[in-house]
């Protein structure tokens, strides 16, 4: 917003806190009734379907840079970012902003102490285990793997990247009338070994959300599965060198190309904008876009902080600058998006009332890690109360 500001002289960008996302999308829904609605609030992906039923509230992208008269190509973006912002007629809803995808880290330093080769990262579960097995067994590290956001990387991206079905009706993108289907063999099979992993700290739980962070950039674990937007507290915070590898895949269980992996999903957010301000204004806020979305501006947003950069040009930008070439593995996150065109099982998801339901898939999950629930009782009891939502979201937007 500063740069924008000092580019230019006609207007001012003001941004504001309010919290994590939750909390922001709470405080823009409530000043909206109010009367008081910022011009852009910045949604995370999983209130997609939330945004899209708020209809009078939002103002399209598409429509905000036609009716404004700014350029605006929704072809120099990622399809595989804007897909989610998009409805089934190609048009965009809301402007890709920081998106992420998930990837594993690793302490290069521990693979080599362990005699393993830290320039080729495990890339099956199998080969995972058979690694963190030696590094903690033979004492090079207390723990093997943690993972952050627990239900965006180990349900919802695992099944994207095997290519199996989170929900019914394409994820729901086909519908309201979805249902989930997260207690299928693959979910069901990977949440059980995770959980048996716990018997000798191959795995260790660090929390629902970033907490586990600190086991990895400690030492104390050999692997960490998080956000690529963690690149920069990684690279500030880890006193040691690591790496970066795709996510792994069980062979047994990937439908993707050849039955390997297919392509990751997305986090992070988008901008979206709000109806009931003045024509000037939205001039303001379609130039803003155009700004965000020029190539120098993303490619070098992309490379200070790990969030993808959202047009092909910036992407490109990057790679002509060498900055893959001198930081390895900060290319993952690109190269898994873009992996496999998108099929109805790894396009996204768009479920209502999905931020709640996450809490449920949470609590189900930590059922499982503390020993109460099997991973099928867990999952298919996710399933129900999810379910529960997702009519409740059907019943108050049909």
């Amino acid at each position: 917003a500063d740069d924008f500001n000092a580019s230019q002289d006609d207007y001012v960008v003001i941004p504001t806190n309010r919290g994590n996302y939750t909390e922001t999308m709470t405080a823009a829904v409530a000043a909206f009734r109010a009367g008081e609605q910022p011009h852009i609030v910045q949604v995370f992906e999983v209130g997609t379907a939330t945004m899209m039923a708020a209809e009078g509230a939002v103002y399209p992208v598409y429509q905000l840079m036609e009716d404004t008269g700014q350029p605006f190509d929704p072809s120099v973006y990622l399809a595989a970012v804007t897909g989610y912002y998009t409805t089934a007629d190609g048009q965009m809803l809301s402007l890709p902003f920081n998106s992420s995808t998930p990837v594993m880290y690793y302490n290069r330093d521990i693979f080599a102490a362990a005699g393993l080769d830290p320039d080729t990262p495990p890339a099956t579960w199998p080969e995972v285990e058979d690694a963190l097995r030696t590094i903690v067994d033979g004492g090079f590290a207390e723990c093997g793997f943690t993972t952050a956001w627990q239900s965006w990387i180990q349900i919802e991206n695992f099944s994207a990247w095997h290519n199996v079905p989170i929900g019914t009706l394409a994820n729901g993108f086909g519908g309201l009338g979805t249902e989930f289907t997260i207690n299928g063999p693959a979910q069901v099979h990977h949440i059980g070994w995770m959980a048996d992993m716990m018997a000798d700290n191959i795995f260790v739980y660090g929390g629902r959300r970033g907490d586990s962070q600190a086991l990895f950039t400690s030492g104390q674990c050999a692997m960490f599965f998080n956000s690529s937007a963690g690149y920069a507290g990684i690279r500030e915070s880890a006193e040691f060198d690591f790496g970066i590898g795709m996510l792994p895949y069980w062979p047994d269980y990937a439908e993707g190309p050849d039955g390997g992996p297919q392509n990751a999903i997305i986090g992070g957010a988008s901008l979206w904008v709000l109806t009931g301000h003045t024509p000037e204004e939205y001039e303001g806020v379609a130039r803003f876009f155009n700004y965000l979305s020029d190539a120098e501006v993303q490619a070098a947003s992309h490379q200070r902080t790990g969030y993808l950069p959202i047009t092909t040009a910036a992407a490109e930008l990057t790679r002509e600058s060498g900055f893959y070439d001198e930081n390895p593995g900060t290319d993952v996150s690109v190269r898994q998006m873009a992996l496999h065109a998108p099929t109805e099982n790894s396009a996204g998801l768009r479920f209502g009332n999905f931020v709640q339901i996450r809490d449920i898939f949470n609590e189900e999950l930590e059922a499982v890690w503390s020993g109460q629930k099997t991973a099928q009782e867990a999952l298919d009891s996710a399933v129900e109360r999810g379910n529960e939502l997702l009519r409740q979201f059907e019943a108050d937007n049909s």
